[in-house]
């Protein structure tokens, strides 16, 4: 290792001389404790690193190692279930060998050495492979199967393969390439700020069930896209990137806690083994990598977490399976960039942003997508990004907002009046969009039906028409609101407080699948256009509101799913309803 001398240390920065050998982002490793730290800046023989452990104590003179390696993931069987913190340092393993107290410069492997993993070839001796190619299958958890890929860069034909137990330092197989034999091992390093090469970006045109109504709904997200969720202290970000991580129909789940407090990550390490996952049976966990980089934990190592988490996430893409990603919040992460910044002394951008901002949130964003992998049975994967902003005071003129806004397709607009008011989750419905609409026009009217365009339409129009009428009802009355746009208003009500509401923690609400969607949309405009009809017919307006129906349209919501059929019971008592006042209303 070529060493250097710290000539300054300024909070998680250190400045060392004697590192002409260095390279950008190398990972070296600082003073006598030798904490883990990066490159950042390079002048001449001087190097800049920010250091992901606490620097306390630290001073000039003392030594810094540069291992000549960028900062890397370790990727094998081992992952899943796995709690580790912003450099994929394993917290459950340091607990086991220091206690409670992360202890500085502590060095344990992210996937443990000894543990056996019964491997079983799907390949034969002889067979030609290329990168991507998978050459087996470890069964790690009851509900994924890890599969072991070629890694980038090795092309040949297969000398031997292996079946049996190995640990993930084992060799399993010997590939004859161009340049010689290459042992293939479980384990692979991947350094974390390079992109995983895939063979292909394929257009995002399925979406990503989440079993929220009023994303799956209205502004929904594409497998393989990124979205976008900014709010105030208390709106609800935790709770829905919680719900996104229980019901989503991603087979995997990477949730990062990049700089949140503590007790938030609590909930997730609690929850997360204790929850049935509704896909398999099984617990939840089972199929989740979790990193916890908390707001005590030092601020450096907030960039690494991100970049650890869609590392690990571009892996299990590569196998062909479908990941979702959920990072809270970025708006830590983009401080920890505002705090080196400054102490580099650059030129600020906006509110003391790095002028780079905008660049490093594309560069993450960018790695989502649904694609083609490398490897030769054609297999799909996906990544989609979901991103947590927290904005000072929810301004959604934030740079950090406007920086990820400029990336992303969907964004979820967060409000605290709506917190305020218990209407959850708090996504105002008239700020939010979702640019992936026309991609998954089509998906729609095949799996929900022809007319769901039309009537997501219709909804947004009444919800749009509602802020309208409000307006002048504070100032006239509403009363002096035509009957016709009274009813609009109370039509509106039941799409806010029957469908858009929705609550995390009722075990039949928490949930709704896109056909219970469909048929809870349908009744409530069934009901809006049979009252339009009747109001013309004459009918009071007062009697309309007041039918028993209305009721169990309220109640839809908790219908269960096994029994969707009670929705044409309901159908069938507002056509009644409905038919009997306009009688009565002829006859009078």
């Amino acid at each position: 290792m070529k060493e250097g001398r710290i000539i300054k240390v300024s909070g998680p920065l250190v400045v060392a001389l004697g590192m002409d050998e260095a390279k950008m982002y190398n990972v070296v490793r600082v003073g006598e404790k030798k904490l883990i730290g990066e490159v950042i800046e390079l002048r001449g023989d001087r190097a800049s690193i920010q250091v992901y452990e606490e620097t306390g104590g630290l001073g000039p003179g003392e030594p810094v190692f540069d291992t000549g390696e960028p900062l890397s993931v370790e990727l094998g069987p081992g992952l899943i279930q796995s709690i580790y913190d912003g450099i994929q340092r394993p917290l459950d393993m340091i607990r086991k060998k220091v206690g409670d107290h992360i202890t500085r410069g502590i060095d344990i492997p992210a996937l443990d050495r000894k543990k056996k993993w019964k491997f079983g070839p799907s390949i034969k001796e002889g067979n030609k492979v290329s990168p991507g190619d998978i050459i087996g299958t470890v069964q790690e958890t009851s509900v994924v199967v890890h599969k072991i890929m070629v890694p980038p860069g090795i092309d040949g034909v297969v000398e031997e393969v292996k079946e049996g137990e190995f640990t993930i330092e084992e060799t399993i197989a010997e590939i004859k390439t161009d340049s010689g034999i290459r042992e293939i091992k479980m384990l692979q390093r991947w350094p974390v700020r390079r992109e995983r090469p895939c063979r292909e970006k394929l257009p995002p045109c399925i979406p990503l069930i989440t079993g929220q109504r009023i994303i799956d709904a209205f502004f929904p997200v594409a497998k393989g896209g990124t979205a976008c969720v900014p709010g105030p202290f208390g709106s609800g970000k935790t709770v829905i990137l919680h719900q996104f991580a229980k019901w989503s129909d991603a087979e995997i789940v990477i949730y990062v806690g990049c700089g949140e407090r503590g007790n938030e990550m609590t909930d997730v390490l609690m929850e997360f083994p204790e929850l049935d996952d509704p896909r398999t049976g099984e617990k939840l966990i089972k199929r989740t990598v979790l990193i916890a980089n908390t707001s005590n934990m030092p601020v450096a190592a907030r960039e690494a977490s991100i970049y650890t988490g869609i590392t690990i996430a571009e892996y299990f893409r590569d196998m062909g399976y479908s990941v979702a990603l959920m990072a809270d919040s970025t708006s830590r992460w983009a401080e920890a960039l505002r705090e080196i910044s400054g102490r580099l002394e650059e030129m600020p951008g906006e509110e003391g942003y790095p002028a780079y901002l905008p660049t490093r949130a594309a560069q993450f964003y960018e790695r989502a997508g649904r694609v083609k992998c490398l490897g030769g049975n054609n297999r799909e994967g996906a990544l989609s990004v979901l991103g947590a902003v927290s904005p000072p005071g929810g301004d959604l003129s934030d740079p950090v907002v406007q920086a990820t806004l400029k990336v992303v397709q969907v964004f979820w607009s967060l409000e605290d009046w709506l917190a305020y008011e218990r209407h959850f989750p708090a996504i105002n419905w008239l700020n939010s969009y979702s640019l992936y609409i026309d991609n998954l026009r089509e998906y729609f009217r095949k799996e929900a039906g022809e007319d769901w365009a039309e009537m997501r339409r219709e909804a947004m129009a009444i919800l749009q028409k509602e802020a309208e009428l409000k307006e002048i009802a504070r100032l006239v009355g509403v009363d002096a609101l035509s009957v016709e746009d009274r009813l609009t208003l109370e039509t509106a009500k039941s799409i806010r407080e029957d469908f858009l509401h929705q609550n995390a923690f009722h075990e039949v609400d928490t949930y709704t699948s896109f056909a219970k969607q469909y048929r809870m949309l349908k009744v409530i405009r069934l009901f809006h256009s049979q009252a339009e009809e009747a109001l013309q017919r004459g009918v009071d307006f007062k009697e309309l509101t007041s039918l028993p129906v209305r009721e169990e349209i309220a109640r839809a919501r908790y219908i269960t799913e096994d029994k969707l059929e009670t929705f044409d019971a309901v159908e069938q008592k507002i056509a009644a309803q409905m038919k009997e006042v306009k009688g009565a209303s002829v006859s009078a």
